[in-house]
């Protein structure tokens, strides 16, 4: 069973910075991809970024130019720089992985990302 623990998440200022981590541990399997997703009051889970094994990384338009996903595949991390926090940013960040041929997706406890003044 893979289990995603989170970390960094917290309040900030508009304008501000945050960095989140997750560390996957517990697979068998290789994790192909892993990425950030979030999830406001009264809206749908959206994907923020995520990064394949080979670094190949996708985010969404929304936080293109603001938010960097890097990942260290020798410890099973993933990291999301969010720079130019906005107050739309404010979420709950799911950590997610895909692991193994069948790309079965496991999911973190998320953390609470709150932008205000």
């Amino acid at each position: 069973q893979v289990q995603l623990v989170e970390s960094g998440g917290g309040l900030v200022q508009p304008g501000g910075s945050l960095r989140l981590s997750c560390a996957a541990s517990g697979s068998r399997f290789r994790i192909n991809v892993m990425g950030w997703y979030r999830q406001a009051p009264g809206k749908q889970r959206e994907l923020v970024a995520d990064i394949t094994s080979g670094d190949i990384t996708n985010y969404a338009d929304s936080v293109k130019g603001r938010f960097t996903i890097s990942r260290d595949n020798a410890k099973n991390t993933v990291y999301l720089q969010m720079n130019s926090l906005k107050p739309e940013d404010t979420a709950v960040y799911y950590c997610n992985a895909a692991v193994g041929m069948s790309l079965r997706n496991y999911w973190g406890q998320g953390t609470q990302v709150t932008v205000s003044s």
